[in-house]
């Protein structure tokens, strides 16, 4: 830890003041439609930020439905409903919908997230809140959905497959197998009693974190783990991905929190991830930076849309930028593995990062000079933000009352 992190005396004031702050916040952004994924402002308006985002809008909707102001709660419910009005005959849920013109957006080659996080909020809230009552009311929705994201599961590996730029990092190379999609697909099975949830389990580990794995039986396994054994460094993680011949070594630190989160990552490859992720800096100043080696320019995995708008060099946005709804869930996850004290630190870290600008919410940090960038007002840097409080402050689970 360094000295940027409050004094202890300080913790309480901070993290109480940033959960008050959080809430504000939410209320502030919230749309008869659901939540808005950040503050309403005129930069916000011209790049299609004062909309409900399919992956944003579902995991406020966990912060907000548990957050016990029944406004919110309402909000969440909103926007999960707006998404679902909006949902493709084949199931997919949509990336973004344009509430302004009543119009969705799918992205370009299929954004595979928001179907899994809505799935995922509606399991929570229903689990949490409900007894029942919101997963049978979405029940035809949410079959869909799982046989929309059925359809991109590998059917011997178990795991999801998706093209480049498909996901949250939607500037970044990862195709193929992606430990984040894959991540939340294991919680979702798990969460919807879905068969092979073992199976995608195992595969993850045999082809994402090949290093401490014997070889495998399967030939075709053995094949596509071997590329990654023989040439990626170990850094004690899960690869980003893995794809034929190519594979992803920078260090994807939010994923890796991901896979401990929703249980994909147990017992020793628990220990291993957070024994990794504490080590390896992603959050000695704030929580977190999503990978622990930015791609360079130079780099054979660098592609040329990752410029777009400038965002995505080195140290910034998805390339080894600091985001606080990411080292929200990572704190939650620390929570649930039974690590308090580790997530209570970053915790008030978390509250500090929000403060910045003035309490500005903003949508990411420069990862080496913490300067903020990106839109100001982000709802699920509020909304997780609630998430870990309750995660550090209450004892019962929210991700893993499965286990």
């Amino acid at each position: 830890m360094t000295d940027r992190h409050p004094e202890p005396v300080a913790h309480v004031e901070l993290m109480e003041q940033c959960r008050l702050r959080s809430l504000q916040l939410l209320h502030d952004n919230l749309a008869p439609e659901g939540i808005l994924a950040a503050s309403r402002t005129d930069r916000a308006g011209e790049r299609g930020y004062c909309a409900i985002f399919g992956r944003d809008a579902s995991i406020c909707a966990i912060g907000m439905g548990i957050s016990d102001d029944p406004v919110l709660a309402k909000g969440a419910l909103d926007g999960l409903e707006t998404l679902a009005a909006y949902q493709a005959p084949s199931g997919q849920i949509p990336n973004i919908v344009d509430v302004r013109h009543s119009r969705p957006d799918f992205w370009y080659v299929g954004c595979i997230d928001a179907t899994l996080w809505w799935l995922i909020a509606v399991a929570l809230l229903d689990q949490h809140r409900s007894q029942g009552t919101l997963q049978r009311h979405f029940a035809p929705t949410a079959r869909r959905a799982l046989h929309w994201l059925q359809c991109q599961e590998h059917p011997a590996f178990r795991l999801l497959q998706q093209n480049e730029a498909s996901d949250w990092a939607d500037i970044m190379p990862r195709s193929g197998f992606v430990l984040y999609t894959n991540a939340l697909w294991y919680l979702v099975k798990r969460l919807y009693s879905l068969p092979g949830a073992e199976e995608t389990r195992q595969s993850a580990g045999h082809l994402l974190m090949p290093f401490t794995q014997p070889a495998s039986d399967d030939r075709r396994t053995e094949i596509l783990a071997s590329y990654a054994r023989e040439s990626a460094t170990d850094r004690g993680l899960y690869l980003s991905f893995l794809n034929l011949a190519t594979f992803g070594n920078e260090g994807d630190a939010f994923g890796n929190a991901l896979a401990v989160l929703g249980g994909l990552a147990e017992g020793p490859a628990q220990d291993r991830v957070l024994g990794a992720l504490d080590t390896s800096g992603v959050g000695d100043v704030y929580p977190m930076r999503v990978i622990c080696t930015p791609i360079q320019t130079r780099s054979r995995a660098w592609r040329p849309y990752m410029n777009r708008h400038k965002q995505n060099f080195a140290w910034q946005y998805h390339n080894g930028g600091i985001w606080p709804f990411a080292g929200a869930l990572w704190i939650t996850a620390l929570a649930e593995a039974g690590r308090k004290e580790a997530a209570t630190i970053r915790l008030a870290a978390l509250a500090g990062a929000n403060s910045l600008d003035d309490w500005g919410f903003n949508e990411w940090l420069h990862g080496k000079t913490f300067r903020p960038g990106g839109m100001r007002g982000q709802s699920w840097n509020a909304a997780t933000y609630l998430i870990a409080h309750r995660a550090v402050h209450q004892a019962e689970p929210l991700f893993r009352t499965f286990s």
